[in-house]
């Protein structure tokens, strides 16, 4: 609650921000709004950006376009949008992979997102869910420790290099493991097919992702990746809990942003549009029911918990001694 009446009252006061926007703000947008999506159609950027992006749509009075720039752990898409005009007609439904982790676990990204993107608005925060193959011999995530416990050679996937799934197989690989051999995807559809058809043995995708293959008895799910119990999933116990790796805390957030030198004016009335969409009662109650912690926060408030997000991935690189593939 304490939350809730924070966002509403910045929400209240980015709305007295815009009442005094220039007059050339006031006519933006006067043709369609391209959300690029840095993953393969599947994951949760890609659910999110189209559930918000068809009420931003509504909210704005403009066409919104969803587009799927898919390669590198995302960060074809972010480079995309770091090049294109900073005029408010092209953003990026981001997630933590390109912001967060591979700009400083990759070569050669081509951008700096503290530098070069321009934090618009956080759309959600959700845990990662342990997808296993309905064949799969694990039916308990203890069978599955277990097995990991044993060096069982056994194979994982991920959207793609410097995932957060991906950095959880490697965790587990240097607590548990040695013997798993990481299987990049380009996005979390493809990898989940995988899972599905019992080509790779497991997988961390992000909740809303997993949810509907869950429900279509096409995988089973048996842990989220969080320190906490998911309140969309409160049955399901966490990796930490079941293995003891107590800094095992891999959640996954999707955000919005623009390329930098965006008008501030503009950045704030898709900062206010956005926050006021995830807070309508009925879009609200479908998001987090598919697993996400709703958070909306002002343009200052998003870029502080990107740096924190940014700082934390950056000590798990160096703790866990991982290196890029």
């Amino acid at each position: 609650m304490r939350l809730a009446s924070a966002v509403a009252a910045a929400t209240v006061a980015a709305g007295l921000v815009a009442a005094t926007l220039p007059a050339f703000a006031q006519t933006y947008p006067n043709r369609p709004i391209h959300l690029i999506v840095n993953f393969a159609p599947g994951g949760a950027g890609d659910i999110l950006g189209r559930i918000i992006g068809h009420q931003l749509a509504i909210e704005l009075h403009q066409s919104v376009v969803v587009e799927n720039h898919a390669g590198a752990g995302g960060t074809i898409g972010a480079r995309d949008v770091v090049n294109a005009a900073p005029d408010g007609y092209t953003l990026s439904v981001a997630q933590t992979p390109e912001i967060s982790i591979n700009p400083y676990f990759m070569k050669d990204v081509g951008y700096d997102p503290l530098k070069d993107l321009q934090p618009v608005a956080l759309a959600g925060v959700m845990p990662l869910v342990l997808a296993m193959p309905m064949k799969s011999p694990y039916t308990t995530v203890a069978q599955w420790v277990t097995a990991l416990r044993a060096n069982t050679p056994m194979t994982f996937a991920s959207a793609g290099v410097g995932t957060p799934g991906h950095l959880a197989g490697e965790m587990l690989k240097l607590k548990l493991d040695s013997k798993l051999i990481h299987v990049p995807y380009k996005g979390a559809g493809p990898a989940l097919n995988d899972v599905a058809a019992g080509n790779v043995d497991f997988y961390f995708p992000a909740y809303p992702s997993a949810v509907p293959l869950a429900q279509g008895g096409k995988i089973r799910l048996l842990a989220v990746s969080t320190v906490k119990r998911s309140t969309a999933s409160p049955d399901l116990p966490t990796v930490a809990e079941a293995t003891g790796i107590a800094n095992f805390d891999f959640p996954l957030w999707v955000g919005f942003f623009g390329p930098r030198g965006m008008p501030m004016d503009i950045t704030q009335k898709l900062n206010t549009a956005i926050n006021t969409i995830i807070l309508e009662p009925a879009i609200n109650a479908r998001l987090t029911a598919i697993g996400p912690e709703v958070r909306a926060l002002s343009i200052d408030q998003f870029a502080s918990f990107v740096r924190n997000d940014t700082a934390k991935y950056q000590e798990i690189i160096k703790e866990g001694n991982l290196k890029p593939e």
